[in-house]
C-alpha cells in the first residue's frame, strides 16, 4: 500500500535511537529503532503494527510500509515510546531489471536521532496471546519475522509472568551473523534462556554464499518428538512470521513429522479451525 486509508489519522514520532543489531561483517543491515510519539497512547498488544509513511515517489505523497511494534512503554505526557525492527532492503524493477533501494526501509535506516516520521495505526495483527498461561507457544520465523516474537516473549515473561506452557522459538537466518537479537552485536533473547519454559533453536543456510535455503525444516525435524507432540496438543498455538516462501519448508518438515501429507493437513486444519494457527507473512 502506497498511501494510508483516506480516513486514517496521521501521527508523528521522533527518532530516539537507531542501533544496528547485525554485526558490521554481516551483509544484512538491520536496525532496532526507538521512537517517541506525544500524540498517541499506542496499543501494546504483541503483533500490532504501525504503517510508516515514507516520502512517496512518482507523484505519490506517501509510500506506506507496515512494521511490527516490538516494545511499547509510557512516554512523557500522553504519548508513548515504541520500537520497530527495520532491515535495509532493495528490489529489482520488473521492467528494467535494475536494482533499487527499498523506499521505506532506506528512508528509516538513514534517519538520525531527532528526525521525525509520519505514521498511521496501530494496525491489529493476529498475534494475540492466549489467556491460559498453560498454553504452549510454538514460534517459527525467519529474518525480521523475529520482531513480533521478541515482543511476544518479553510480554509473557516480563508483563504477564508465571507462564507455565512450553515456549519454543525456531528461527532461521542465512548465517549466524544475521541471527537478529541472537548474535554478538545484540543478544537480547539470551535474557530468557534461564526461563524454565523457554527454548530457542537456530537454523542457518548450509551454503549461504551459494544461496542455499535456510535449514529451518531440518531444525524442526531434529526436534521431531517435541514439535509433533506440541502441534497435536489442544493447548498449543502456532505462530509463523517471515516471508511467504518459508511456508513450503515448514509444510515439508511437518509432513515428515506426521508421516504423511494427509495427516499433517488434518492437524493443521484443526489448528486453523480452533484459531490456534497465526501467520504474519510478507
Amino acid at each position: 500500500m502506497q498511501t494510508p486509508a483516506t480516513d486514517a489519522k496521521i501521527y508523528s514520532a521522533e527518532l530516539i535511537s537507531s542501533q544496528r543489531i547485525t554485526p558490521p561483517a554481516s551483509r544484512e543491515e538491520v536496525r532496532h529503532m526507538v521512537f517517541r510519539s506525544n500524540e498517541l497512547a499506542l496499543d501494546s498488544r504483541a503483533g500490532n503494527c504501525i504503517r510508516v509513511l515514507a516520502p512517496g515517489q512518482f507523484g505519490n505523497k506517501y509510500h506506506g510500509r507496515l512494521y511490527s511494534i516490538i516494545d511499547v512503554s509510557p512516554g512523557r505526557g500522553a504519548g508513548a515510546e515504541f520500537s520497530i525492527c527495520v532491515r535495509r532492503c532493495s528490489y529489482v524493477d520488473d521492467f528494467s531489471g535494475e536494482e533499487y533501494p527499498g523506499v521505506a526501509s532506506n528512508h528509516l535506516c538513514d534517519l538520525r536521532p531527532g528526525a521525525s516520521i509520519e505514521f498511521s495505526g496501530p494496525v491489529p495483527y493476529p498475534f494475540a496471546i492466549p489467556e491460559d498461561k498453560n498454553a504452549n507457544l510454538l514460534m517459527i520465523g525467519m529474518g525480521t519475522g523475529i520482531a513480533p516474537f521478541r515482543g511476544l516473549i518479553r510480554l509473557i515473561y516480563e508483563k504477564i509472568g508465571g507462564w507455565k506452557g512450553k515456549v519454543r522459538l525456531y528461527f532461521g537466518a542465512r548465517s549466524g551473523l544475521e541471527m537478529l537479537y541472537m548474535n554478538d552485536e545484540n543478544d537480547d533473547l539470551a535474557n530468557y534462556y534461564d526461563q524454565p519454559t523457554f527454548k530457542a533453536f537456530q537454523a542457518v543456510s548450509p551454503r549461504p554464499a551459494l544461496g542455499a535455503p535456510v535449514a529451518l525444516d531440518r531444525a524442526l525435524v531434529e526436534n521431531a518428538a517435541e514439535v509433533w507432540d506440541m502441534v497435536q496438543s489442544p493447548v498449543t498455538h502456532v505462530f509463523i512470521a517471515g516471508t511467504h516462501d518459508m511456508l513450503a519448508g515448514i509444510d515439508k518438515a511437518m509432513t515428515t513429522l506426521a508421516g504423511s501429507a494427509a495427516r499433517w493437513a488434518e492437524v493443521r486444519q484443526a489448528l486453523v479451525s480452533d484459531r490456534r494457527w497465526h501467520e504474519l507473512l510478507y
